[in-house]
């Protein structure tokens, strides 16, 4: 997986994060940066370690499923960028959970990051070093968060929807990139 790929790859893991971080600074009062880099770091961290896990189910499953790789990765990225643009379009989540406890950033990391799990088992099937994948997408989610955590208050959960279209969109693309590669190597 070429590094500009692998860059993709990291920007469309956190724009879930990313969106759900716009939500949480809207309903903050006057988030500081402190407040929003803490909230990165959380959700970057949870964000990075998911990959890895998955990669290991992945890797325990490769042998058995070499001639069939190229699909698997294509068809776990195109459901996950399909998922997440249906999200997308759906309307925000007006519940009044003001909520910014250990807690709550915790769920919400964690239920953000599950994207990148698959996205790790998909990965143990092509070639790429999980470290440096792993850490992609936490720094890309670690930045993404603080920055959406400050824009949150000024633009609202409207533009994080779209931020997960977008990053649907992309995993589709890194999807089909990954299967067409495949094709036209061994085709």
């Amino acid at each position: 997986m070429s590094l500009i790929t692998l860059l993709f790859v990291a920007l469309a893991m956190s724009t879930d994060a990313f969106a759900a971080a716009i939500a949480k600074g809207a309903k903050m009062y006057h988030p500081t940066l402190l407040t929003a880099a803490k909230t990165g770091l959380l959700f970057g961290c949870i964000e990075a370690c998911t990959p890895l896990l998955g990669w290991l189910i992945g890797r325990a499953a490769v042998n058995w499923m070499e001639a069939w790789d190229h699909w698997i990765a294509f068809g776990l990225l195109a459901a996950l960028g399909v998922h997440m643009i249906i999200q997308g379009f759906q309307p925000p989540d007006d519940e009044e959970d003001s909520q910014t406890s250990l807690w709550a950033l915790l769920i919400t990391a964690t239920a953000t990051s599950i994207d990148a799990m698959a996205v790790g088992v998909g990965l143990a099937f092509v070639q790429v070093n999980i470290l440096i994948a792993a850490a992609a997408i936490g720094l890309a989610t670690f930045t993404m968060v603080t920055i959406g955590v400050l824009l949150g208050r000024a633009i609202g959960a409207v533009a994080g929807k779209k931020s997960e279209i977008l990053g649907g969109l992309i995993l589709i693309a890194v999807g089909t990139h990954i299967l067409l590669e495949h094709l036209r190597d061994h085709g």
